[in-house]
């Protein structure tokens, strides 16, 4: 066992393999600072140093300090089998656990087997997701990453071992039978010591780390520090995205766009699904020359009405890309959709995709990318390549699934590093070690209820996650859906599939013969309110990201990562914490009123300034016009007033709402919002305090500009 940094643990397990979420972490970071042409991947590993990835030694101190692990080399049990390799941690009967990457299906994982698999359509609890992270914490307060992209199934205290002798527990009189199914497969405690069981098939040995408290959140600052910190997006980012309507063509786009503009409905980023493009399924990365005639003319009109434009693509390269020839020995020996997979692991394949989209799209102005069909899928056939793929750097293809999307995301994010120029983006699919990479993810399953559990598991990973708008069964439903995107990492309306906003119709066919809805105004006009109060918490967002960047916060998070001790926020999952201050409890469309429960301390209602005890569960009646926030007593909440879209010049009139006789401080964080530059210092703190004669302002930093006007 090897103390890395404060609270960080690793400890090696037999023999692990070369490729491991880790060392391609540290290849890719030792490929991106050299020069060199890296022919034999196998040689160039044996000369990388495969230590960590790199941890500023400041950060990890500025967490309290966990003396000893929370378990040692004699409380972990391995072996090497002809399958694999069986890891034993212990698992305490009190304690629950929690992550696993973006599990839509369940929150608490004690009890369950999930075998971490990277599946666009996970049908059940299994599992299957678009980021298999094989990352776990604990209400005890600590965290375990396993270093593997093998398919790895945790059985989490589910699965006892054989003893030799059963100590009767209970008297047979008390046995009950079980008369349903829920009864019959439901968790049963066995009041016994249990275990953490680990299968990683097809290794002689694994790295382990571990990440300790005192407490679960303080695990995961760890853990996304250990990971780079967590990303900062460009201001912009945060704002509203539209995707238009994927037969869209350079008119429609410029008709809707300035429609947006003129009915002031908050809009930063347009993004153009797949027709954009001379082929897609699989991709040529060209734009259509018949329907996209004057291609820069396009983004330069867009970028005079202040939007950042998003190009829809997938990793697969059709024949008539003009990259084809040159990947097509840097790629996988199977194909999808009549396209190559290419080796995004080798420094060749990176630099032929990342120098044909910075040339032809980049640097022409497309300030992101969304990166669809990067997962795989079991149930729709011919989705992606088998499992029994193999690619020239010597990854496999249950490897590849699990890492392509992150390597997907590495290389087009190395682009708008180099140039110095922030982006965020969507992703499909993802996995370790992400956090520090601009992208949200996505999916096409669609129930509200999983998109909010969503939200909240996706904290304890070091992963983003949009529960975008898409399809809606009725106004009701795309409101509801409104509210919870407009409090999320990314708020995105998904329209490809209709030609006109989904508030002009939310009925797809309507919608497509051009019916407008005879509520449509009404609909309009609390779909602009919505994305206005987006926009008004964009300082306060932005700071949460900030740090989340230097201090490993996740901005969106579990209610039990912040109150550990309050055993009722335990199986929480329809509630979570936006920043420090605020908690979100999204309404689906089944609902009129909903049960809340507040933590331990008192809260505020937003709407009404009402207070509220915490450690008690309240039931509200919720009009359509309102979604439940509640903010902490004792919180600042600056909000500012609504824009349309955020330019570099924007500059955000700031009022700060108090709650509570006293408030802590409240630090927002000012940079020039698009570049790198904060990176090398280039930032203010502007520390918010409460005094008897109103707000006081204390700029700390070297950034010249101003982005926040503190008007009350």
């Amino acid at each position: 066992m090897k103390e890395l940094a404060p609270g960080i643990w690793k400890i090696t397990l037999g023999e692990p393999e070369k490729l491991t979420p880790v060392t391609m972490s540290r290849l890719v970071e030792t490929m991106h600072n050299s020069s060199e042409t890296v022919n034999n991947l196998s040689d160039h590993m044996n000369n990388v140093v495969l230590s960590e990835l790199s941890i500023d030694e400041n950060l990890p101190t500025m967490l309290p300090y966990y003396g000893e692990p929370i378990f040692d080399e004699t409380q972990m049990k391995y072996k090497v089998t002809k399958r694999g390799l069986v890891l034993e941690l212990p698992l305490s009967l009190e304690e629950e656990v929690y992550g696993f990457g973006l599990q839509l299906k369940s929150f608490s994982q004690i009890g369950k087997k999930k075998q971490l698999r990277t599946n666009a359509d996970p049908v059940a609890d299994s599992g299957d997701t678009h980021a298999p992270v094989p990352f776990y914490v604990s209400t005890k307060g600590y965290g375990v990453f396993v270093d593997t992209a093998r398919y790895v199934s945790f059985y989490c205290g589910s699965s006892v071992k054989l003893k030799q002798e059963h100590a009767v527990t209970q008297p047979q009189g008390n046995y009950k039978i079980k008369t349903t199914t829920e009864e019959l497969y439901q968790f049963q405690n066995n009041n016994c010591d249990r275990s953490m069981v680990i299968d990683i098939p097809s290794v002689n040995g694994v790295d382990i780390y571990l990440f300790a408290g005192p407490d679960m959140k303080t695990a995961v600052q760890r853990y996304n520090l250990f990971s780079g910190g967590g990303c900062i997006p460009p201001m912009w980012g945060l704002g509203v995205w539209y995707r238009g309507y994927g037969k869209m063509n350079e008119e429609d786009v410029l008709l809707l766009a300035a429609k947006i503009r003129e009915d002031k409905i908050p809009c930063d980023v347009f993004g153009l699904e797949p027709g954009w493009q001379s082929h897609s399924y699989s991709c040529s990365y060209a734009w259509d020359p018949q329907r996209f005639r004057n291609q820069e003319e396009l983004i330069k009109k867009m970028s005079l009405m202040n939007y950042k434009l998003n190009l829809w693509e997938h990793a697969f390269v059709h024949p008539t890309s003009p990259i084809y020839d040159k990947l097509k020995d840097l790629s996988g020996d199977y194909e999808v959709w009549n396209g190559l997979v290419p080796d995004f692991l080798l420094k060749e394949a990176r630099d032929v995709f990342a120098g044909y989209h910075k040339v032809e799209l980049i640097d022409k102005g497309i300030s992101g990318f969304k990166l669809d069909e990067c997962d795989s899928s079991d149930f729709t056939g011919g989705w992606s390549f088998p499992n029994c793929a193999e690619f020239p750097s010597g990854l496999d293809g249950e490897q590849m699934h699990s890492m392509i999307g992150k390597l997907y995301q590495e290389t087009l994010y190395s682009i708008y590093k180099n140039s110095n120029t922030r982006t965020y983006n969507e992703v499909r699919s993802s996995h370790a070690l992400a956090a520090s990479l601009p992208f949200v993810l996505y999916s096409d399953l669609y129930d509200h209820g999983d998109f909010i559990r969503g939200v909240v598991n996706s904290g304890f990973s070091g992963i983003l996650w949009s529960p975008e708008v898409r399809q809606c069964d009725s106004d009701k439903d795309l409101i509801r859906r409104i509210q919870t995107v407009v409090f999320s990492p990314q708020t995105l309306v998904n329209a490809w599939m209709i030609p006109n906003p989904p508030w002009f119709n939310y009925d797809i066919t309507k919608n497509l013969l051009g019916e407008k809805a005879e509520d449509s105004e009404q609909i309009s006009h609390l779909v602009k309110t919505f994305f206005e109060l987006r926009m008004s918490f964009i300082p306060y967002i932005y700071a949460a990201f900030a740090r989340y960047h230097y201090e490993g916060v996740p901005p969106f998070r579990a209610l039990v990562m912040d109150y550990p001790e309050d055993t009722k926020t335990y199986h929480i999952c329809d509630e979570y914490m936006m920043g420090d201050s605020v908690l979100v409890a999204p309404v689906t469309a089944s609902e009129d009123k909903r049960k809340v429960y507040l933590p331990t301390g008192n809260w505020y209602s937003f709407w009404t300034n009402d207070k509220y005890e915490g450690g008690n569960e309240y039931e509200f009646e919720v009009p359509l016009d309102k979604i439940p926030l509640f903010i902490k007593e004792g919180s600042m909440l600056p909000l500012a007033k609504p824009v349309e879209c955020i330019t570099p010049d924007t500059i955000f009139d700031v009022t700060v709402n108090c709650y509570g006789d006293t408030c802590v401080d409240f630090i927002l964080f000012e940079d020039d919002g698009n570049s790198f530059n904060f990176m090398q210092g280039d930032f203010n703190r502007l520390i918010l305090k409460k005094t008897k004669d109103g707000i006081s302002e204390i700029r700390e930093g070297a950034y010249p500009g101003r982005k926040y006007n503190i008007i009350g």
